[in-house]
């Protein structure tokens, strides 16, 4: 019995299980350890490779053990799943991680920098808050048609209707109804302040970024895409071509392209 060589790492808000193998494939480590430990544990272990998923926080604990002089490889939970034996539980699946990180054609899942991890928050954020928006001009949209004032598509006939809610000397919106109307409309224009900042943010670190200016080079891509391509992609040489690469993004040819010597592509809507 040698000393471990590979550890597949099933981690978890609390508890984690740890599955360790020597150059054989002898098992030598079958633990669950608890997340304060856990660093102190690795600490104590000859440099090794350390399988985890690709789940939240692994990026966190892929930093962590590879200060600590372990090479850690992320694997996509799906890949990892072909190898789960009997029953679904962590220490199964510590083991099905321990035995994907060393199968020659597994592909990985390049380790996203603080600096990444920070911008996709940003363009997360700015998601959900666009989606709050949305979903409050739908709400006064619909509000308002039943009082039977229909406006146009798009923000400028949003901007009728808060206009309308806000003079309070139309009379065709009654007292109560205004009064719902005008709570979601001091919403939509606080989530539309939020908005506004978080995009100055994503401007600023653009102008930081010279993956980010580059990529603003190519026809068509402006700053908020350019960032989210940095935040998302974590290592540019994992893909072999561009076309992998924007098969990843999810462009695709059109089925009939135009003539010419380019080949338009489009944003697919999954």
């Amino acid at each position: 019995m040698g000393e471990v060589s590979t550890i597949g790492l099933d981690i978890a808000k609390s508890v984690f299980q740890v599955h360790g193998v020597d150059a054989d494939g002898t098992v030598i480590i079958g633990k669950r350890i608890t997340r304060a430990k856990l660093l102190e544990f690795f600490a104590t272990l000859p440099a090794c490779l350390v399988g985890i998923e690709a789940c939240p926080s692994a990026h966190y604990w892929s930093r962590r053990l590879q200060a600590l002089g372990h090479t850690v490889r992320l694997m996509p939970p799906s890949y990892v799943k072909a190898y789960v034996k009997r029953s679904k539980n962590d220490a199964n699946d510590a083991a099905a991680i321990c035995e994907a990180v060393t199968r020659p054609s597994m592909r990985f899942v390049a380790t996203k920098s603080e600096q990444q991890q920070s911008g996709l928050m940003l363009h997360r954020s700015r998601q959900l808050l666009v989606c709050q928006r949305t979903m409050l001009s739908n709400a006064i949209r619909g509000h308002m048609a039943e009082l039977g004032i229909i406006s146009a598509k798009g923000r400028n006939g949003t901007a009728e209707l808060l206009k309308m809610i806000a003079n309070e000397q139309d009379d065709r919106i009654p007292a109560v109804a205004r009064f719902s109307l005008d709570v979601l409309a001091r919403q939509y224009a606080a989530v539309r302040a939020e908005i506004v900042a978080i995009e100055k943010r994503i401007h600023a670190w653009h102008r930081s970024s010279e993956e980010s200016r580059r990529l603003e080079e190519i026809p068509g891509v402006g700053p908020i895409v350019a960032t989210a391509l940095v935040a998302e992609v974590g290592d540019w040489k994992v893909f072999s071509s561009g076309r992998s690469l924007a098969a990843w993004i999810g462009l695709v040819p059109r089925a009939s392209p135009p003539a010419g010597p380019f080949t338009c592509f489009k944003i697919a809507s999954s």
